[in-house]
């Protein structure tokens, strides 16, 4: 029962024991446990005030980012439409400029051809005037004394030669 009801020494003792260790304990102990503790929970708030703060700027700069790919995407879409502008006027002015030389070549071989025929018919009309000739020439050789044949002559060879 001795272990129940504690003698009043030992009750004493405890006491003495634990004021004497709660004192030393304040005096310290107490201080830089609490400043510890103090600093901790200053260096949470400060975290977290960054991580805050982080957090916003991290908001700002996706906004940012946003906004920037919009514009982007808007000045794509305007260099696009450019540039196809620009083909498009240079495809169109390739097709006038290959009509107008298309155009200009038809001219030059219509010229040509009509050089070419007319040369043609300058030979010939050489050529006939040569062929007269020589007609004349064996009409004259043939029958140079008799006329009725040298007309009968001319008119057959006439009718053989065709233009």
């Amino acid at each position: 029962m001795e272990l129940v009801t504690p003698e009043i020494g030992l009750v004493f003792w405890t006491t003495v024991s634990f004021l004497v260790l709660f004192f030393l304990l304040a005096k310290f102990a107490w201080k830089p446990i609490m400043g510890a503790i103090d600093d901790r929970e200053r260096f949470i708030e400060d975290s977290l005030r960054k991580a805050e703060a982080a957090k916003d700027e991290m908001a700002r700069l996706t906004n940012e980012n946003e906004v920037l790919l919009k514009q982007a995407r808007v000045e794509r879409d305007l260099i696009l439409h450019e540039a196809k502008k620009v083909k498009d006027q240079i495809i169109g002015d390739a097709k006038e400029a290959a009509h107008t030389e298309g155009a200009r070549m038809i001219e030059l071989a219509r010229v040509e051809i009509n050089n070419q025929k007319a040369i043609a018919m300058a030979d010939v009309k050489n050529q006939v005037a040569s062929l007269s000739l020589e007609i004349a020439e064996k009409v004259l050789k043939q029958q140079f004394a008799d006329q009725a044949k040298q007309d009968e002559l001319v008119s057959q060879l006439l009718k053989e030669v065709k233009l």
